[in-house]
């Protein structure tokens, strides 16, 4: 890949919504590169449109864009990938590793943000806030469905990595027992913060709350079907702010609507947005528009290690993390 002599001469383009409508990123970016492209449309951009916007550029700043393989072959001056946000699952890296494309990434940046959101999400579904505040709302009178404390409760981590740790952290004043399954080593971390490291089936089978933290791969595509969801605890709360290609969402409908798994959060679905999901219908079910990493302190980490990342870059290599492809 032969980049400019001087890497400020680098054509940049930020397609990103979330990073163009943050003056701050984009006055931090024309800084250094005064020529600096901007989605002002803050629609996020797909296929020809993406294609067309990215055209004769070196640097793509890109948020939730699929950046496909078509995509990425299209643009055969694209040299840098600065990634907002944690999740590269709708990066082609085999594309990327053909065409010699360099990622600027990095984990953790939108941990805290999403944490604390996990945290309002058991607590929200263990207390039927959802129901209860949508009866309001609509002037009915609301059954008093007893809810449950979050003290105490066997909480299940699936994955330990950034964000899952920092759940750990806001649980301690909980009190709760604290169960986590990971293909990676976390020993250390397990010791000193008193999580129990458990198989899969029994991570399923003891959780009171279990919360989703692993990447999207053709591994765990669709890992939470029939067979997954009926392992669960039938007072189990199942909250997923990882991504929802994860879950199978009709078969966690059905869960629901049966009161085999007593409630459910989610902030990603299969199809977004997810306006039409018959999910958000249920009493026992609170969702929200992909707004794990919408808190202004994340957002303003995320857009800047987008930045670096134009600076301190990588070459992806298939199978490392986070791709696992």
């Amino acid at each position: 890949m032969n980049l400019p002599a001087n890497i400020k001469d680098l054509r940049v383009a930020a397609v990103s919504p979330s990073f163009c409508e943050h003056p701050v990123l984009c006055d931090e970016l024309l800084a250094l590169f005064p020529d600096a492209k901007f989605n002002n449309s803050l629609r996020r951009l797909v296929d020809d449109e993406l294609i067309a916007f990215l055209k004769g550029f070196d640097v793509a700043i890109v948020g939730l864009e699929p950046m496909s393989a078509s995509v990425i072959t299209a643009l055969p001056e694209l040299k840098i990938i600065a990634k907002l946000g944690t999740g590269v699952d709708m990066l082609d890296a085999k594309a990327m590793v053909a065409q010699g494309i360099r990622l600027g990434w990095q984990a953790g940046a939108n941990a805290l943000s999403i944490a604390e959101l996990v945290i309002a999400m058991a607590l929200i579904s263990l207390r039927h806030l959802g129901a209860a505040q949508s009866a309001l709302r609509q002037q009915k009178e609301y059954t008093k469905r007893m809810g449950r404390l979050l003290s105490g409760r066997v909480v299940g981590l699936h994955g330990c990595g950034h964000i899952a740790q920092e759940v750990v952290r806001l649980l301690k004043p909980f009190g709760c027992k604290i169960l986590a399954h990971d293909i990676a080593n976390r020993s250390d971390f397990y010791e000193e913060h008193f999580v129990e490291a458990v198989s899969f089936p029994e991570l399923l089978q003891r959780s009171e709350v279990l919360s989703i933290h692993i990447p999207l791969t053709q591994l765990t595509r669709g890992l939470y079907g029939e067979d997954v969801l009926s392992q669960l605890r039938p007072d189990c709360v199942l909250i997923n702010t990882a991504r929802g290609q994860i879950v199978d969402e009709l078969a966690l409908y059905k869960k629901l609507v049966s009161g085999k798994i007593s409630a459910a959060a989610a902030d990603v679905f299969e199809c977004e947005p997810a306006f039409n999901s018959p999910l958000n219908e249920l009493p026992n079910f609170f969702g929200t528009p992909h707004i794990g990493g919408s808190a202004a302190e994340a957002r303003l980490a995320m857009g800047r290690i987008a930045i670096q990342g134009i600076f301190n870059n990588f070459v992806p290599t298939l199978g490392m993390h986070p791709f696992g492809n």
